[in-house]
């Protein structure tokens, strides 16, 4: 598989990267034909995906109609109506941005950032399904997971993720959704903004190009301009110590972390060459 997790444009999530690293060996053997149906779709990993499809149906029809979905190129993640993200299973709808593998990386460095004893409070910033917040209130018990996104499919689908955990999440741009309660509680805030330039949209995987929400792809003309929105609100949001974590790219890392400097806080670079994923953590001095 090409690695372009380099390159200036996020790809998508690789064909079905998240289910197939989930447990490969447990699905079971598909139908010849199937398979071949997604081969000649041109999915790379078509044994494993009709694989999943078969586990994922319940019934002849209901695979049948999963594989005419996915052969027309909508992500696997939303045809079978999940993703695997940080050892847990979320619930994605169709039309909502499908959780990277490489952003499990930003999920584990706010993991390390949630305060050791006491209950922490956090934000999943731009949440899409509400994968991120899922993992710091599984990996945080103790923490108030609060979640907002722009798109009123992704709050939908958050909330179904985010519920059973107790997690809040309101629909609405930025920090404007938040309740005026919340600002300065925050210790943790994961912004995994859209970083994508805008004139780079065309050349995506047509999974994420004609099948996720513009909006959580495009990051303006040099894919940081929502990140520069999150920067210089941030501080009033943050609590003293608290951190905000943003994914973008090896290219835009240096201007992010001057954006995040503008702001008063004090950033720096965490790299992961595994799972290409560059993330840039920005502190407010306490």
């Amino acid at each position: 598989m090409p690695d372009h997790s380099r390159s200036s444009v996020p790809p998508a999530a690789p064909v079905c990267a998240a289910l197939l690293v989930a447990d490969a060996d447990a699905w079971p053997v598909p139908p010849d034909d199937l398979v071949a149906r997604l081969r000649r779709a041109g999915c790379v990993f078509a044994e494993e995906e009709a694989g999943i499809i078969c586990a994922t149906s319940a019934e002849p029809g209901e695979r049948a109609a999963m594989a005419r979905r996915r052969a027309a190129g909508e992500p696997l993640e939303q045809v079978v109506g999940w993703a695997e993200f940080g050892g847990l299973r979320i619930g994605v709808e169709p039309g909502v941005f499908v959780p990277r593998r490489r952003t499990e990386f930003l999920a584990e460095l706010a993991v390390g950032l949630l305060p050791g004893d006491a209950g922490a409070t956090v934000l999943d910033l731009c949440c899409g399904t509400g994968a991120i917040g899922a993992v710091l209130a599984a990996r945080g018990p103790r923490a108030e997971v609060h979640a907002c996104d722009l798109d009123p499919a992704a709050v939908a689908c958050a909330r179904r993720n985010l519920t059973p955990v107790h997690g809040q999440v309101y629909e609405g741009d930025l920090f404007a959704a938040l309740p005026p309660a919340l600002r300065g509680r925050f210790d943790v805030i994961t912004a995994n903004v859209p970083y994508v330039p805008a004139d780079a949209i065309p050349l995506l995987p047509v999974e994420a190009r004609d099948h996720e929400a513009r909006l959580a792809l495009d990051g303006g003309p040099d894919g940081l301009a929502v990140l520069r929105r999150v920067a210089a609100e941030a501080p009033t949001w943050l609590a003293r110590g608290g951190s905000v974590l943003s994914e973008t790219t090896e290219e835009q890392a240096p201007a992010a972390v001057a954006a995040f400097g503008a702001a008063g806080l004090a950033a720096r670079v965490a790299e992961d060459d595994d799972r290409g994923a560059v993330v840039v953590i920005g502190t407010r001095p306490c």
